[in-house]
């Protein structure tokens, strides 16, 4: 029975672990110059993200795809430049970020 609460708190510790290390990711690579968690900067708030992108089967590959290579035309006329030395990884983690709201 004590097992059970202890791998509670690993579990909570770990998913804030990762929420922080996504906003780090975030600032590491200067997505926050261009986007911010609520609300609209040169690019759209990412909870504006998730809520285009809720339900859709392939919103995981097209943000990624996005996040890498870069966009133009979802947002507006200002294009999402590309970030081509972002590793794969780097970026579904930021992905899946910023489609669960980025909290």
């Amino acid at each position: 029975m004590k097992l059970l609460p202890s791998l509670a708190v690993a579990a909570a510790l770990l998913i804030s672990t990762q929420v922080h290390a996504n906003k780090e990711l975030a600032q590491k690579n200067a997505c926050l110059a261009c986007h911010a968690v609520d609300k609209k900067l040169v690019g759209p708030a990412y909870q504006d993200v998730a809520k285009k992108y809720a339900g859709q089967a392939d919103a995981m590959a097209v943000l990624t795809a996005s996040i890498q290579k870069g966009s133009s035309g979802k947002w507006g006329a200002v294009p999402m430049p590309a970030q081509p030395a972002m590793s794969e990884a780097d970026a579904k983690a930021l992905a899946a970020w910023v489609l669960g709201g980025a909290k």
